[in-house]
């Protein structure tokens, strides 16, 4: 009966351990996880938004969805300007040359594939962005507006629940992680630094 009573004794602690190691272990796994995946989908984010400056530099506006983005990358020039001679002086004989790259070039040489834009890190093949494109008043002056972004649930996986919030008092699955606003003309991203 005493070693009975021991076994199950020694059963229980080491249930009891397995518990504390549990409630340890999952705060540690969450942070981990959303600090890498928030990572990789900032970084993406960062390319669309490049993308997206890219576009309003060949249309004068932002894209509305991925596929005209896409087409106008591939399809689409780039006017720049160069100077020969010196602006300064006035004798000088100064003249301006326009010239045209192509976007899909200038993309790729900052490492952006045009393909992937709309790809969601750590998402599921039905992850996309919600993105958005209008014109705007703005301090009496019509503006163009870009707003893309997606719910932290979509690219958490298992921690996409709101049960995780207990582990970080500023997670919310249901929040947005994006850049740009429909409201003002703004492309900064709400995420840290």
């Amino acid at each position: 009966m005493r070693i009975i009573l021991n076994v199950l004794l020694l059963a229980i602690c080491a249930f009891l351990v397995y518990l504390i190691y549990a409630n340890i272990k999952e705060p540690i796994v969450f942070a981990s996880a959303l600090e890498k995946r928030e990572g990789a989908v900032v970084k993406q984010l960062e390319k669309i938004r490049t993308a997206q400056e890219v576009y309003k530099r060949i249309t004068g506006e932002y894209a509305g969805n991925f596929d005209t983005l896409k087409q106008v990358l591939r399809e689409g020039q780039i006017e720049t300007y160069k100077i020969i001679g010196n602006l300064d002086d006035e004798d000088s004989d100064t003249q301006i040359d326009t010239l045209f790259t192509s976007a899909k070039d200038s993309i790729r040489s900052l490492g952006i594939s045009i393909d992937s834009l709309d790809y969601v890190p750590y998402g599921d093949e039905n992850a996309t962005y919600i993105i958005g494109a209008d014109t705007l008043t703005y301090q009496n002056t019509l503006v163009n507006v870009v707003e893309v972004g997606i719910k932290k649930k979509e690219y958490m996986g298992r921690f996409g629940a709101k049960r995780f919030q207990k582990y970080n008092n500023f997670y919310d699955p249901e929040s947005l992680l994006k850049f740009g606003d429909m409201n003002s003309p703004n492309t900064s991203g709400n995420w840290k630094n």
